[in-house]
């Protein structure tokens, strides 16, 4: 993790592939591709973040091969309780406050995978998420005020991310509310 206990893209994927493992076993070219189709969807093709293993998963006894032995023979795969607990570690992870393509990705992961969570585990994370949505608004509205008189486009692309992100705050306030 970074120094301020945010995801790294290497655990982003981590994050992904038990994720997706958590929900039953899995031959290691499903989960292979499963995690590369989610990822490629919300970033875009990335061969960078793609370099990760899941043979590594496997040596470092976050997952354990039911038959096979890995990769060369498509082993089934499940996750293990060393593999749950890094699962909700990852989960569990702080978020920065910037609109970025990994933030993207690790909201979707969190959201995806929420269930993994115990109840109150969800609303801290629900309240994470609300808070740097709020980082980011305040960070734009600052922009905003000091850039207000320039001539150009600038403000009005302000106004249309400010209001993305308070409806984005809303809508995760409604999830809250309508969750048990």
């Amino acid at each position: 993790m970074f120094a301020d206990n945010t995801l790294t893209p290497r655990e982003a994927i981590r994050l992904c592939a038990l994720g997706t493992l958590a929900a039953g076993a899995m031959r290691y070219s499903v989960l292979a591709n499963a995690v590369r189709h989610f990822v490629s969807r919300i970033l875009g093709p990335s061969l960078d973040l793609m370099g990760t293993s899941i043979e590594l998963l496997r040596l470092e006894g976050l997952v354990r091969a039911i038959d096979g032995a890995g990769m060369e023979d498509d082993a089934r795969l499940e996750i293990t309780d060393a593999g749950r607990r890094e699962l909700k570690a990852l989960l569990t992870a702080n978020i920065r406050p910037a609109s970025t393509d990994l933030n993207k990705l690790i909201v979707a992961l969190k959201f995806r995978f929420l269930h993994h969570l115990d109840e109150p585990e969800r609303g801290a994370q629900l309240d994470l998420l609300v808070e740097s949505c709020e980082k980011e608004l305040a960070r734009l509205e600052d922009l905003r005020a000091h850039h207000a008189g320039d001539p150009g486009a600038l403000a009005a692309w302000l106004d249309h991310d400010i209001a993305a992100i308070e409806r984005r705050i809303a809508w995760i306030e409604e999830f809250r509310a309508s969750k048990p």
